[in-house]
């Protein structure tokens, strides 16, 4: 029987993907290190920010000194972004407060900084819905591996077979499959809907009970 429901915040509760794009690019070009829009997508998407650091300095040799000053000026003109673009979405403001009346357990485990995913759930108005966050900078190793999705699960107090996750990009799924749970793979955020996640949880708990 599924008792909590954990969702990716990028790409599935907040469009966010361009947003960490444009705003790595604009500090990124200041070095002449720019990465390709097809390339972030392709190989860098849904990475924290030192990740994706550390794999264009095995790449491109981009300095390892700089790797601090970057993330934070990442970090910084996200945030920037986040307050200009990030807003309420109808769909999903139903679909957590339907989710909490049914008494599902609720929360968000990301692969941004703990800063960036706050303040992208209190623009949304999505944070009081929630139980627990789980961001990058409190697990010692990011998605693709599970520990964050299995430190959410721990602080909701269910077992992965009580569990629904909501992914959208390869290192997400990677982890959500890696911690037992049941996974709901979304296209964007706009497939984030009470209906469908009902319905898939309807379909687990047929499952189990036949």
């Amino acid at each position: 029987m599924i008792k909590a429901v954990l969702f990716d915040m990028d790409g599935v509760l907040i469009d966010a993907k361009e947003w960490h794009y444009e705003a790595l690019n604009d500090v990124l070009d200041l070095f002449g290190m720019a990465i390709d829009r097809d390339a972030h997508l392709s190989t860098y998407d849904g990475l924290p920010t030192r990740r994706k650091l550390q794999m264009l300095t095995a790449a491109r040799g981009f300095p390892v000194g700089l790797h601090e000053l970057v993330n934070e000026l990442k970090q910084g003109r996200t945030a920037e972004i986040a307050m200009q673009r990030c807003r309420p979405i109808f769909h999903h403001l139903y679909a957590l407060s339907a989710l909490k009346r049914d008494g599902m357990k609720l929360g968000v485990c990301s692969n941004s900084v703990r800063q960036s995913v706050e303040l992208m759930m209190r623009l949304s108005r999505l944070e009081s819905y929630l139980d627990t966050i789980v961001s990058n900078e409190d697990v010692s190793m990011p998605k693709p591996d599970p520990e964050m999705y299995l430190k959410g699960m721990q602080e909701l107090g269910v077992t992965p077979e009580e569990t629904l996750i909501l992914e959208d990009n390869e290192h997400g799924i990677a982890a959500a499959r890696a911690s037992g749970a049941s996974v709901m793979i979304v296209g964007t955020p706009a497939d984030v809907r009470y209906d469908r996640i009902n319905e898939a949880i309807w379909e687990l708990t047929s499952k189990t009970q036949g």
